[in-house]
């Protein structure tokens, strides 16, 4: 008699040194980037002179050539049984943009490098959650990833919190700031090396299929919703463009970003567990609504205070909305099929990207800049 198929991957179900590692390598490459990204936009038309379209449209391919590679990434790691190799190529470019960014003489050159960026988070996204997914005990996901992204919040404020020293002691030396970002990156695969990941035993040789039409239907309803959504959800570029015309410098836009990150901080890991314990739907559901409230409020905005608010609502958001997705996703997809169908989600994300970015950038050059923070609503 045949032997039941099981996931190609054995967890370490459980494993919480796994998850805190994980989120360790999460925390270094996230301060890597968010060390440079406050100022991008800045750099991009200031030093490079790209017009203000042309963020939409880096940000946007930017998001979007990685959504095809996330779904092979994660297909890959379930033929391989393997996460880790797929993880560590990732976070290896993510690391080696930084030093593209750095020498870029146009905006063509940056967005080389910036696709290079995103590229590697597309190989490592799905990998790196199917092991989380492997190393979180029964009905403690929600937990599990909230850690791994308070973790990553840690990064997100302490990157920018580097930035504005940085540029404190050094103003306007961005091309030094892109290649000191290079430090951290390169720490976050060396530690990944450190993660532990069980093999399968060797008899069991059955390779999964994954077909998109073999997704759960509530999987399905699932990724059209969050489709929706991303269609309005354009890049957070725009945003810090938009407090730079209301009078924020380069210095205090990463003061702004850390104020954001900060809330997401404090809140991301209680909600997590929050959402093992009351369920997904209606946190993510909260949360959605949030951004609607928030991207309005950023199209009506007058003064910088008012953005001072809407940045630290802005956190909320992400807090309610990030981990708990990814759990959400966890808990609806084949273990058989794992990696692929994470992937899955995020071609979906990356698929409204661009024209999510590019529809926002197109009403910020010609109509008004207020315009890409309305067209939510």
């Amino acid at each position: 008699m045949r032997r039941p198929s099981s996931p190609p991957v054995q967890s370490h179900q459980g494993d919480p040194t796994t998850v805190r590692l994980l989120g360790g390598v999460s925390l270094l490459m996230d301060l890597a980037n968010r060390m440079v990204y406050p100022i991008s936009p800045l750099f991009l038309m200031a030093v490079l002179g790209a017009p203000p379209w042309i963020v939409g449209v880096i940000e946007g391919l930017a998001e979007s050539s990685a959504s095809l590679l996330k779904l092979y990434s994660g297909w890959l790691s379930d033929r391989l049984r393997r996460r880790k190799p797929m993880a560590i190529a990732g976070y290896g470019l993510g690391a080696i943009s930084k030093l593209g960014m750095a020498a870029s003489m146009g905006w063509g050159m940056f967005l080389g490098a910036r696709l290079l960026d995103r590229l590697g988070k597309g190989l490592r996204a799905a990998p790196r959650d199917a092991l989380i997914v492997e190393a979180a005990p029964e009905g403690g996901r929600g937990k599990a990833f909230g850690l791994h992204h308070t973790l990553e919040a840690v990064g997100e404020v302490a990157g920018p919190a580097l930035g504005f020293l940085f540029l404190l002691g050094f103003p306007g030396r961005y091309r030094a700031l892109f290649a000191l970002a290079m430090v951290p990156a390169v720490l976050s695969v060396l530690l990944l090396s450190r993660v532990r990941e069980a093999k399968p035993p060797a008899e069991k040789r059955q390779r999964p299929r994954f077909r998109f039409q073999c997704l759960q239907p509530g999987y399905r309803r699932f990724l059209w919703a969050v489709g929706l959504f991303g269609l309005a959800n354009s890049s957070d570029a725009f945003l810090l463009m938009r407090a730079q015309d209301l009078g924020f410098g380069p210095r205090q836009l990463f003061l702004l970003y850390m104020l954001f990150n900060g809330v997401e901080l404090l809140l991301t890991y209680r909600l997590g567990r929050l959402s093992d314990l009351l369920g997904r739907r209606w946190l993510l559901g909260s949360g959605w609504i949030v951004f609607a409230l928030v991207y309005g409020g950023f199209a009506i905005a007058q003064s910088p205070s008012h953005l001072v608010i809407l940045f630290a609502a802005y956190g909320l958001y992400q807090a309610l909305t990030r981990g708990i997705q990814k759990s959400w996703v966890a808990d609806l997809v084949n273990p058989s099929h794992r990696g692929a169908e994470i992937g899955t989600f995020y071609l979906v994300l990356g698929i409204t990207a661009l024209p999510a970015s590019l529809i926002a950038g197109w009403l910020y050059t010609t109509v008004s800049p207020a315009l890409p923070s309305s067209s939510v609503q």
